[in-house]
Formats: C-alpha cells, sequence, structure tokens
C-alpha cells in the first residue's frame, strides 16, 4: 500500500558545486530536487560545495518542491561533515537527506542518531527525512532490513550505475547489458526493492537514466517502473521531469475509474455484500485496495 505523505514522481539531481544551476533546478517542476554533494562533484570541491548547498536551499524560493541533499557515504571522510555543515547551515529550509551506497540499517542508524542530536542542538522544529540508495550488492540483500531501520525514512532508492558495478555487471554507460539478455538485467533488483518498500510502507524511486537526449527511451524506463509499482524516478536533467511527472501520476481515466470502484463497493458493504460490480467487471476487496491507492495518489498530487 502507498502510503506517501509528499509526492515523489521526479526527483532532479542538480550538483551542488553548479550553484547557476540551482534556480533552473527550483523552478523545472520537480517533485523534488537534490543538491549533490557526492558522484556530481569532485574531491577538490566537496567541501567548498556544502555552502553553496546551504546558500541554494536557504535563498531560493523553491515553491512546492521537496529540497534535498545528497551526502557522501558514511565510509568516506566527507559524510559527518556533510551532515554538520548542511543542516547546521539550512536548518528549516532543508526537508530531506540522501544517503548513498547504504549497505546495512547501521549505517542508515548512524545518520538517524548523528541528525537527532543536531535536531536537538539546534532547536529544529521540522523533522528532516532520509531517503536511502541501495546500489551495493549488500545492500540488495539487506534490504528488508534497511527499509525499517529508521522512522524517518521515506524513500528507498535503486541506483543502477555502482549497482552495476558492485555485481561486476557488464554494462553500456546507459547500465543496459553489452550483449543480449533475455528479459530486464535490472528485474530481480528491482523488484526486491519495491517490495521491501511496500512491506515499509515507504516510497521506491526507480534509478536514473544517463541519456537525457532520448526522451522515448526515458518514458519506456519509467513506464517499466511504474507497472512495478514505483513511485518515481530520477532525472538528471530538468527535460526529463515532466516526462517523469506525467507516467508516475494516474490518468484521468484511472482516477474516474478508482473513484467509482471505491464508491461502489462501499455501497455494496453497507448493504451487507462483498462484491459489487463496476462498468460490467467484478470488484471486491482486492480491487479496492487497487483502487484506494489510486485515489490517494490522486489526491496527494491534487488532481
Amino acid at each position: 500500500m502507498d502510503t506517501a505523505i509528499r509526492p515523489r514522481r521526479s526527483e532532479l539531481a542538480t550538483p551542488a558545486s553548479n550553484d547557476w544551476m540551482f534556480e533552473k533546478a527550483a523552478g523545472a517542476g520537480a517533485d523534488l530536487v537534490f543538491l549533490d554533494l557526492e558522484d556530481a562533484v569532485t574531491e577538490a570541491e566537496k567541501a567548498p560545495s556544502r555552502a553553496k548547498a546551504v546558500a541554494g536551499l536557504r535563498d531560493i524560493d523553491w515553491g512546492q518542491t521537496t529540497r534535498a541533499v545528497r551526502i557522501n557515504g558514511i565510509d568516506t571522510r566527507w559524510a559527518y561533515r556533510d551532515i554538520i555543515d548542511v543542516v547546521s547551515g539550512a536548518g528549516a529550509a532543508l526537508d530531506t537527506l540522501i544517503v548513498p551506497k547504504v549497505r546495512a540499517a547501521r549505517d542508515v542508524w548512524w545518520v538517524d542518531v548523528l541528525l537527532s542530536q543536531l535536531e536537538t542542538d539546534l532547536g529544529l522544529a521540522n523533522r528532516i527525512a532520509l531517503e536511502v540508495l541501495i546500489e551495493e550488492a549488500e545492500g540488495l540483500v539487506n534490504v528488508a532490513e534497511i527499509v525499517r531501520a529508521s522512522d524517518r525514512l521515506e524513500a528507498v532508492i535503486f541506483g543502477a550505475g555502482d549497482f552495476s558495478a558492485s555485481q561486476g555487471a557488464r554494462v553500456d554507460t546507459n547500465f543496459e547489458p553489452t550483449a543480449e539478455y533475455p528479459g530486464d538485467l535490472w528485474h530481480y533488483a528491482r523488484s526486491r526493492i519495491v517490495v521491501a518498500a511496500r512491506m515499509a510502507g515507504i516510497d521506491a524511486i526507480d534509478a536514473p537514466f544517463p541519456n537525457f537526449r532520448d526522451p522515448d527511451a526515458y518514458r519506456t524506463a519509467s513506464e517499466r517502473a511504474s507497472v512495478l509499482g514505483y513511485n518515481g524516478k530520477w532525472a538528471i536533467h530538468p527535460s526529463q521531469v515532466p516526462i517523469a511527472n506525467e507516467v508516475f501520476a494516474p490518468t484521468a481515466d484511472e482516477i474516474r475509474h478508482a473513484r467509482a470502484v471505491v464508491a461502489a463497493y462501499r455501497d455494496a458493504e453497507r448493504a451487507g455484500r462483498g462484491a459489487t460490480s463496476v462498468d460490467g467487471m467484478l470488484v471486491d476487496a482486492a480491487h479496492l485496495r487497487l483502487s484506494d491507492n489510486i485515489a490517494r495518489k490522486a489526491d496527494l498530487l491534487g488532481l
């Protein structure tokens, strides 16, 4: 069941070192924008980029966009200062921290404890949420424990790029197999992640699609993730945002049908029946759950 508290159809990546991109990112229409301190930033720029991220979070009008920062992995020398400097500087202007390369539940616990201490010390009224990336083989094995490691956790993300390297897969720069392969190379990983997310009642976000000059292929990848139950997808370019927003939102026909199913089932329930029909199709408790998910997603998006 989808228990999302904020929309995440599109999560737009923006290098924290490139502060001239922040205004465009804020106006891209993404549900979430994250200023990236990790892979998109060189080692020499990591420390200076913290201040740029803080200024961007505080000074730019982000509207309804969720404001996030991706820190460096907790096994690096930058992680603890990423958290301390960004949270101390941005305060209430920061909604979410994204933690990469999570391997075990203890990684999430470490960030949670540090955040709790900072929030208390700084007197922050807002509670900062967490999202985690599964991009290591160990993380996939432990994903069921990871998604339940903190009540701050709102989403789990599949990181196909680093996961390719972790698994030793032979893929191209778009993380697709370099030789003929029967089916989707990443179907198992995607399925395991989304099942764990549903178990924990959090969102599942699909991997980035590097070739931003191929919008049709991005749409296809988004549609496949949506069918599996993913709530959204990363965007590495603003042009990908409207595609993700469209694909991961219910259509007008889906919303109409879902509301009709919910209403018909509730009427049948009041009449003492456990099933009914809508548009000539049987409707029972399983259909109710599916339709209720769609109706609540529509409500969340204001559709």
